[in-house]
């Protein structure tokens, strides 16, 4: 039963906001208390069982002489020896036993989930996530604490990207009409934030020729700036790709995940498998990174906080390909619908490397012809442009269909997510904001810009 199926959500359509905000968002902050207290209502105790009664002391009997047993003969030397032999081998075989190496990890018992979305203070953060939604044209009713959860969680996330920027903008628009120095402005500010040049060309091209047509004053051209910003994000849709990336009902998914060393594809994957059992899918993990040390007990332990089992050759330098070939049988025979395939991170210049994912992603269209099959590149914004020149190169090798963008927390180059959008044709499907296990979820761009240039 799915908590918040997050692949199904409403995709972004901007309306107009409510007339009062603040009462609209008053409203949802109610009825989201209400919920949480009707959840939170103490049960009824049990009963407690009744108690035996305890049993009246009898008189002790009188003490019998102890009776101590025959005398046994001294073991020999070699008896004694004998004896310990046995001992050791006894142990030896308890130890190999316990030691022995399992090819599928079972799924267990989530391990250190964390701790559901709770209602905090009707404070400037619930407000904004409210107008957020609002904005998206949800009603009251559709308001739920994952999302709010999520939305302070991605305004907190952008909180580098947007520190300066935000201000020198608004400084830099003010009320006074849109005019050349405040473009030159804007230019400096979006270059800053990591953009891009291409990207930046094309909004200030936008906001050119407004300002050409008729005046436009500071809160035009702010509005005019994020619609701009949604309309690059959204550009790699517009050649038919979904707006939301969802395991397909009825055959098995297959989503491979690559990109160069510590952009974070393990924690990725894991936060992924934990958003697929939240949003009611079934999943299984295939730990195809078989060169890193210790990467599948890492893997291990991320499948356990959601319950997932792990697909895992434990031999050293096992083939990646094998372990697919295993994992996309496992996943078949079990009826799973989202298989994840973790692989180890590569320099995008390793020719032999590069021919090796190549040969992993063969494996999988020749074994799994009708699966549904997503190849996502996994980026850390704070690599800023340098993601595009890996993006360019893992295409080929994995035939790229998406971008995961992650650490948007730890770096004020937020702004990468438009770079990578425009200039390498792909779309954003998932962002992390967090080291949480809930602080990745799927891209909305709609959200993204809303956080990237909130005020306060």
């Amino acid at each position: 039963m799915a908590e918040f199926d997050w692949f199904q959500r409403q995709p972004a359509a901007p309306e107009a906001e409510p007339e009062d905000a603040l009462a609209w968002a008053k409203q949802a902050y109610a009825r989201l208390k209400a919920q949480q207290q009707g959840e939170a209502a103490p049960e009824a105790e049990p009963v407690p069982a009744a108690t035996p009664p305890e049993p009246t002391e009898e008189p002790a009997p009188a003490a019998q002489p102890e009776q101590l047993p025959p005398p046994q003969p001294a073991l020999s030397l070699l008896e004694q020896a004998a004896a310990q032999r046995q001992e050791r081998l006894a142990s030896l075989v308890a130890a190999e036993a316990e030691s022995a190496p399992a090819a599928v990890a079972p799924a267990a018992a989530p391990a250190a989930a964390e701790a559901e979305p709770q209602l905090g203070q009707l404070d400037q953060e619930f407000l904004w996530s409210a107008e957020v939604l609002a904005a998206q044209g949800r009603r009251v009713e559709q308001v739920s604490m994952e999302e709010i959860d999520w939305l302070s969680r991605l305004r907190r996330g952008m909180e580098k990207t947007r520190q300066g920027f935000v201000t020198q903008l608004l400084d830099k628009l003010g009320s006074d009409p849109l005019s050349l120095e405040s473009l030159d402005a804007i230019e400096t500010l979006l270059l800053k934030a990591d953009v891009g040049v291409e990207a930046t060309d094309q909004v200030l091209e936008s906001l050119r020729r407004r300002m050409n047509e008729t005046v436009v004053d500071g809160s035009a051209a702010l509005q005019l700036l994020k619609e701009q910003l949604r309309g690059l994000l959204d550009a790699p849709l517009q050649r038919g790709a979904p707006a939301l990336l969802a395991p397909r009902k009825g055959v098995l998914n297959i989503w491979l995940l690559v990109g160069v060393n510590g952009v974070g594809k393990t924690t990725t994957l894991g936060k992924l498998a934990n958003l697929a059992v939240r949003s009611g899918y079934s999943c299984l993990v295939a730990a195809g990174d078989t060169f890193r040390a210790a990467a599948v007990q890492q893997l291990q332990v991320w499948a356990e906080r959601s319950g997932v089992a792990v697909i895992a050759n434990p031999s050293a330098n096992a083939d990646p390909a094998a372990v697919v070939f295993d994992a996309i049988g496992a996943a078949r025979s079990k009826g799973i619908e989202l298989l994840l395939v973790d692989t180890a991170g590569r320099l995008q210049t390793k020719h032999n490397l590069m021919e090796e994912l190549a040969k992993v992603r063969r494996i999988i269209d020749r074994l799994a012809p009708e699966a549904a099959i997503e190849s996502l590149l996994v980026l850390d914004a704070s690599q800023g442009q340098n993601g595009l020149r890996q993006a360019m190169a893992f295409a080929k090798a994995a035939g790229l269909t998406g971008v995961v963008l992650t650490k948007l927390d730890g770096t004020a180059r937020g702004g990468v997510a438009l770079a990578v959008a425009s200039e390498s044709g792909l779309p954003i499907r998932f962002i992390g904001a967090g080291e949480g296990l809930r602080d990745l979820r799927p891209f909305n761009s709609f959200e993204f810009v809303e956080a990237l240039l909130a005020k306060g």
